[in-house]
């Protein structure tokens, strides 16, 4: 019988292979490790779960108990994965929507328990995470402003310049010259 274990602060696809290699160097079996969750293939004791926690815990990642946690650390998950999982429109463009389908509660309570719990709306994240991901391509060099935009589902080039440099005081011009990025945990 699978057991599902959420995590913080599990974020990108770095910190599922840092996971994975916790649990493979540790001889854990495991089905899966995906961003924010854990399903190992039994279930497991209050004792080896207190174990995992301490070994997850010197890699920066904790076992989430609370439930308004799992919700908080599902939200940015599916966030995160849809915006940085590569340069095309997402499939759900109303984050509201997709993020009630995808969890399966009201959007008002999931909004209303991440800006309780983060210190920030839910949207206001997501232009964080659009303009971390602005960013990995500006540095990439590869883009245009227009085809990042575009592909970040930014209206027009300005709209995203507008947000970028609210977000980090700086024009993506200006950005380009110094180049540098925050882990997204940190975010």
């Amino acid at each position: 019988m699978n057991h599902t274990i959420n995590i913080k602060n599990m974020v990108c696809n770095r910190c599922i292979k840092v996971v994975t290699d916790v649990l493979q160097n540790n001889h854990i079996a495991f089905d899966e490790v995906t961003l924010g969750v854990l399903t190992l293939t039994e279930d497991i004791s209050t004792e080896n779960k207190e174990i995992l926690n301490k070994l997850l815990k010197k890699e920066g990642f904790e076992i989430l108990e609370d439930k308004d946690a799992i919700i908080i650390s599902k939200i940015k998950a599916l966030i995160i994965k849809n915006i940085h999982q590569g340069l095309e429109k997402p499939a759900h463009q109303n984050f509201s929507k997709y993020l009630t389908l995808e969890i399966g509660i009201e959007y008002s309570y999931m909004s209303k328990l991440f800006s309780e719990l983060e210190g920030k709306t839910i949207e206001h994240y997501i232009i964080e995470q659009r303009i971390e991901r602005a960013k990995e391509f500006i540095i990439y060099n590869e883009l245009t402003l227009s085809q990042i935009s575009y592909g970040l589902n930014y209206s027009s080039p300005q709209h995203l310049s507008r947000q970028f440099k609210q977000i980090t005081g700086l024009t993506p011009t200006e950005f380009k010259r110094i180049g540098k990025r925050q882990k997204l945990d940190n975010i």
